[in-house]
């Protein structure tokens, strides 16, 4: 069992007696269900769609608080909090950024026998186990206290990146994407059935007409890694950006019905120049909007 203290997770807080009915109508994930030792992936978006900030949710037992913890990019932190400010209104909520005191350490390839207060299972898959909500200084001792290995976050990285999992900033664009081109719709970070949140019309909308084009794929490396944001070419079309790689396998935003026609032809996937290919040429087939026939 592994266990990594990732220097690039924030924490978040909202307290207060609607706090989780505030959360709740912003962001994309059902957090009336959220309980200590649970969490749900959620996003807040742009009135377009878009993602503002994607994060783990859950909630603190009563002997630290209460009240929700938001784990997020520790640079998106102070935004997220200032921007849930901005929404508060009237509403009874708190919010803080408890970013200098309190950090994210992710255990895997294993299942810890003895659960710290503020531990909860990933859960966008089973494959990034488990994270504990802990101060920096602490992560060394919690993860002795676990039976864990302590590595460097690189290796979680690269842990990541295998089981397929986008990460925000450097796999896709805050600001720019849509929820299903990051795969939250597959990672059980949209919940269809709930009420209106910001956004809300878009996402459905793509949902239902399976418009999505654009899609966070796995990609194996035949040499050197391309840099992240490199334009993948297959022949002379430009079909998407490469992201987060290492251990010769990445990440990359592409566009499944170019991608589709480019295996059609047989040409060769390059991202910056560099030799790329598909992990799994049937599932980019599979995501690629159907043709209509006319």
């Amino acid at each position: 069992m592994k266990a990594a203290f990732l220097s690039d997770r924030g924490v978040v807080k909202i307290s207060g007696d609607e706090a989780r009915g505030f959360l709740n109508n912003l962001v994309t994930s059902e957090i009336e269900v959220v309980t200590p030792g649970t969490a749900r992936f959620a996003a807040l978006l742009t009135p377009q769609g878009k993602i503002i900030a994607d994060f783990l949710v859950t909630e603190a037992p009563a002997g630290h608080g209460g009240g929700l913890l938001i784990d997020c990019p520790r640079t998106l932190a102070q935004p997220l909090a200032d921007k849930l400010g901005f929404y508060k209104l009237r509403a009874k909520v708190k919010v803080e950024n408890l970013s200098d005191s309190l950090g994210v350490l992710v255990v895997w390839d294993g299942e810890p026998g003895l659960k710290p207060d503020l531990t909860f299972a990933d859960p966008r898959t089973a494959a990034l186990g488990f994270r504990i909500l802990v101060p920096a200084e602490l992560a060394a001792k919690t993860a002795a206290l676990i039976g864990a290995e302590l590595v460097d976050e690189a290796a979680y990285e690269a842990h990541r990146i295998k089981a397929g999992v986008p990460r925000g900033g450097i796999d896709f664009a805050y600001g720019d994407a849509f929820p299903h081109e990051s795969n939250m719709d597959r990672l059980f970070g949209v919940d269809f059935d709930k009420g209106c949140y910001i956004g809300q019309e878009v996402v459905s909308r793509m949902q239902h007409r399976g418009t999505a084009r654009t899609r966070i794929v796995r990609v194996g490396l035949d040499g050197a890694p391309p840099e992240p944001g490199s334009e993948i070419r297959a022949g002379d079309k430009p079909i998407g950006t490469m992201g987060s790689s290492a251990d010769g396998q990445g990440l990359a935003l592409i566009r499944t019905d170019r991608a589709t026609d480019a295996l059609d032809a047989a040409a060769a996937f390059l991202a910056g120049g560099l030799p790329i290919h598909l992990a799994d040429p049937d599932a980019v087939r599979a995501s690629a909007p159907k043709k209509s026939v006319a």
